[in-house]
């Protein structure tokens, strides 16, 4: 792993922006306080291979936002002074303004590694900037949150971190122990309750088809009774997809990792929705494209019936009807079981089964194939 105090991180070469951010941040503006992951082994994982982790400094960061500040300045029509706008930091300003400039994400995998000092000089000087930010967010890990004091916790809570997101994928030890996640259940459930208790939105992602065929029961239960205990703002789920440059491919290519089918990770998902039990208030999203059922989605404890229910529908079609939806999620004509009662949408997905040669035994290949697309 790369010095965080390189000779390279001392010059400043521009604002920087990193590849990744929830879905629910695409109207923020991205600040990149760390380049990429500091663990960088999770087998899932796409992001980050080949690249080290660094700290970007507190100046820098100022900078960054002094950056941005010029260009909105710029955009609203107020005079910019002397100094130039830097083109990609006006980009972001741009499309910050078009959004609201509500909402911030810190950027990389784990803006908690910044010393929590830093990052507070750089949520103060970010708010002294634009004290019209109603949400800051970052990604963190667990194993980086369950080392923090509570009191440094707190204190970034009441600089403006609103909201942190943890991977957590799954509850299991066996499964993440497989997936070289480098944490434990414990772990995971120790950093979360630290959130909870700092007063931050927490939002953990929990990823279908991760525990394979083997671990599929055990990943479903054990990351259920882990959310319980934590009992998260926001649960998202995220289909595990396999493509080709991720270190599980090889596995799965030797048969040492078997994919879950999409019925079988359906059933995964519904034995994790069962197994939830005592988590309140608590948002359940499927707000990802890798997700076979969009519908799966609500507020625990009230929607609990209606999530099962969608998943149960799906479960309950013909193979036929099952396929058509696979394809018809898989290529973007369809996004809710209720399109399987709309004609036109049925005449094209069974129009493409037809011309591919597209049927109940090989529409899983198909749906791998495409979901690589997206990744």
């Amino acid at each position: 792993m790369k010095s965080p105090t390189s000779s390279r991180d001392l010059d400043y070469h521009g604002f920087e922006q990193g590849p990744i951010r929830p879905p629910s941040e695409a109207a923020s503006l991205l600040l990149r306080v760390t380049r990429n992951c500091p663990w960088n082994r999770c087998k899932f994982c796409p992001v980050y291979k080949g690249t080290e982790f660094s700290r970007r400094p507190v100046e820098h960061l100022k900078r960054d936002i002094d950056a941005v500040y010029r260009s909105v300045r710029a955009l609203k029509g107020d005079p910019l002074g002397a100094e130039p706008e830097d083109p990609l930091a006006r980009q972001a300003a741009r499309h910050w303004l078009a959004a609201g400039r509500r909402q911030v994400f810190l950027q990389d995998a784990n803006s908690l590694a910044l010393p929590p000092r830093d990052l507070l000089q750089v949520l103060d000087h970010l708010k002294s900037r634009f004290p019209e930010i109603r949400r800051i967010t970052s990604y963190a890990r667990s194993s980086t949150v369950a080392r923090l004091d509570d009191a440094d916790l707190a204190a970034l809570r009441a600089a403006g971190l609103d909201r942190v997101h943890i991977g957590l994928e799954s509850g299991a030890d066996e499964v993440l122990r497989l997936m070289h996640k480098g944490t434990t259940q414990q772990n995971q459930i120790t950093a979360g309750r630290k959130v909870k208790q700092a007063g931050m939105e927490l939002s953990l992602y929990y990823m279908p088809g991760l525990g394979g065929r083997q671990l599929l029961t055990t990943h479903a239960r054990e990351s259920a009774h882990a959310l319980n205990l934590i009992n998260p703002d926001f649960i998202r789920l995220r289909t595990l997809a396999i493509p080709r440059h991720i270190p599980l491919y090889d596995d799965y290519q030797a048969g040492r990792f078997p994919k879950p089918t999409d019925l079988e990770m359906a059933r995964e998902i519904l034995l994790f929705l069962e197994s939830l039990q005592g988590v309140t208030s608590t948002v359940v999203a499927s707000d990802h494209i890798l997700n076979l059922l969009p519908e799966a989605e609500g507020a625990l404890p009230r929607d609990q019936g209606r999530m099962i229910r969608v998943v149960e529908d799906f479960l309950a079609l013909d193979p036929e009807a099952q396929c058509l939806y696979q394809v018809g999620r898989r290529t973007g004509i369809m996004s809710s079981l209720r399109h399987l009662e709309e004609p036109d949408r049925v005449s094209r997905v069974a129009h493409l089964c037809r011309e591919h040669g597209i049927t109940p035994q090989n529409v899983d290949q198909l749906a791998d194939d495409l979901m690589r697309q997206f990744i």
